[in-house]
């Protein structure tokens, strides 16, 4: 057993859990304990066997309920060391719980490797990840959100994983003429900002293979963007090449179903 879900994924808070045969993982926990246990239970997934949380990078939506989640159920958080002091408030008394590694180190989780490799975001220590199995080189899954594009690094790591989460957060057009003060677009769009619809695609297009199974699409934002055109622009694209894999479209309040990676 070898699965994915997207828990929760959005500007109001993003979770996604990974689990194996002797490994539960959560990355990231960015919204209230009690909608990832309800996401959990959804699943039939018992948060007690949850063995540690990652944390991509201190923004809110991505550490707001880590705190609660490793006090509630007493496990590690794997965290920058840069990323905890720049959160410590929002985690509260985690001193027990800490685990620090550095951007570019892979930590085993009983029979899980991840990998961690930096991602183009603007907040310190920002990474992407790669889980795996120890002894299974037939099933990669990538995490790639928060990168306001996609450098050699990201699309060298991603090559030849079978299953990808990643950022499709705007529609251009939407962004350009949406409410958003002008320095706020500026920032969206830029180098260290969030894909867009179409740069997910490119994301994709440069990393397709034939053993490629799942594209789940995450991190929409409910201003800029709407899940139909995220999944047309991606649809349209998969189409085009013949994609025989799934499509997926993570969303705010509800979980993905859990997938096979």
């Amino acid at each position: 057993m070898f699965q994915t879900s997207v828990l929760a994924s959005g500007s109001k808070g993003n979770c996604i859990l990974v689990r194996s045969d002797s490994a539960k993982i959560l990355i990231d926990a960015g919204l209230s304990g009690i909608k990832i246990w309800n996401a959990m239970d959804s699943l039939g997934l018992i948060k007690e066997k949850v063995d540690c949380l990652f944390i991509s990078h201190d923004h809110s939506d991505h550490v707001k309920g880590a705190g609660i989640v490793a006090r509630k159920l007493m496990i590690p958080i794997y965290i920058t060391e840069e990323t905890y002091l720049r959160s410590e408030n929002k985690l509260g008394d985690v001193d027990k719980n800490l685990k620090h590694f550095e951007v570019g180190d892979s930590i085993i989780i009983n029979d899980l490797v991840v990998e961690t490799f930096p991602s183009s975001h603007d907040a310190v220590d920002s990474c992407n990840f790669i889980v795996r199995q120890v002894d299974n080189d037939k099933a990669k899954l990538a995490i790639c959100t928060d990168l306001g594009y996609s450098t050699r690094v990201t699309l060298n790591r991603i090559a030849g994983c079978t299953s990808i989460i990643i950022e499709s957060n705007h529609d251009e057009m939407m962004l350009h003429n949406g409410p958003y003060p002008w320095d706020l677009k500026q920032r969206i769009r830029s180098n260290k900002g969030h894909l867009s619809n179409k740069q997910a695609v490119g994301v994709i297009n440069s990393i397709l293979h034939g053993d490629l199974r799942n594209v789940i699409l995450a991190h929409l934002s409910e201003e800029n963007n709407t899940p139909e055109l995220a999944e047309k622009t991606t649809r349209d694209y998969l189409e085009s090449v013949r994609f025989q894999g799934n499509l997926y479209i993570a969303e705010q309040y509800n979980p993905l179903p859990l997938i096979d990676i």
